[in-house]
């Protein structure tokens, strides 16, 4: 049977992705160099998509054209085969909750470190992050073509595009996501398991915006129930990390020092 064969019977079978390792196993009598070889030219043909080094998806017809799988259609495959917990985040996490103002041109996937080492020629699809541990109990689940894919809920997306708004253009682009999930979210059920995920400034920031940017004062005082057994030891931090705080005004119901203005995107 030809390799060829082998990813189609995969495909005819539900098995949508494989490792390098998988075909030499498949493949035994076959030198290193021709089942690369084999792998590269069905590559060329958009047969296959290398996601990854050693990681392969199959090509459905819908996306030959283009030669191109979404990251949905692999991506709990490919965190299986690297031993790593994950979620989609931050704006491709939005979408997923139906804030789709801003769509990202690449998937945001959170993981664990170390860092998930990669080439110059590696898949340009994915947007890695990281955090120390994945709030499993914060997850939702869905359906792609090909399985179950896990997303932060609407809780931890509002909390990660702040504390992590450097990778998505800033708090404004933030606060434009977050205005569309306020419909969905409840910090008074989520609040104390984000504690054990998140910070006490990106809590501040995140109430802060809530409460004088979008003008949703019910949210933002679940965000200040959450943070008011600690108040009195909170420190005041500025709105924007990376920003100059000298003579900047003070705002003291979220400790916030008000070093940039922030601008949602109009609807």
């Amino acid at each position: 049977m030809p390799i060829s064969d082998w990813i189609e019977n995969r495909e005819m079978t539900g098995l949508p992705t494989f490792s390098y390792k998988e075909v030499c196993a498949s493949f035994p009598t076959l030198s290193a160099k021709v089942v690369s070889n084999e792998l590269y030219r069905l590559g060329k043909l958009k047969r296959i998509q290398s996601v990854h080094k050693g990681f392969y998806t199959i090509v459905p017809i819908q996306f030959k054209d283009r030669g191109i799988v979404p990251p949905y259609n692999y991506i709990g495959q490919l965190m299986l085969y690297l031993g790593r917990p994950y979620y989609i985040s931050l704006l491709s996490a939005g979408v997923l909750h139906g804030a789709a103002h801003q769509r990202p041109q690449r998937t945001s996937i959170m993981t664990e470190p170390p860092r998930i080492t990669f080439s110059r020629n590696s898949n340009d699809q994915l947007f890695w992050g990281y955090r120390t541990a994945i709030p499993q109990d914060l997850l939702c689940r869905t359906n792609s073509d090909t399985g179950i894919i896990l997303y932060s809920n609407a809780e931890l997306t509002a909390v990660d595009l702040v504390q992590y708004s450097h990778l998505i253009g800033g708090l404004s682009s933030a606060a434009t996501v977050i205005e569309e999930l306020l419909e969905k979210t409840d910090f008074n059920k989520n609040g104390e398991e984000l504690l054990k995920y998140t910070t006490f400034p990106t809590l501040q920031r995140l109430g802060y915006i809530m409460d004088n940017i979008l003008k949703n004062q019910e949210q933002a005082e679940s965000i200040e129930r959450l943070l008011w057994p600690y108040f009195k030891n909170l420190k005041y931090r500025p709105l924007a990390a990376d920003k100059p705080t000298d003579g900047m005004k003070r705002q003291s119901k979220w400790k916030i020092i008000i070093n940039q203005d922030i601008e949602p995107d109009e609807w």
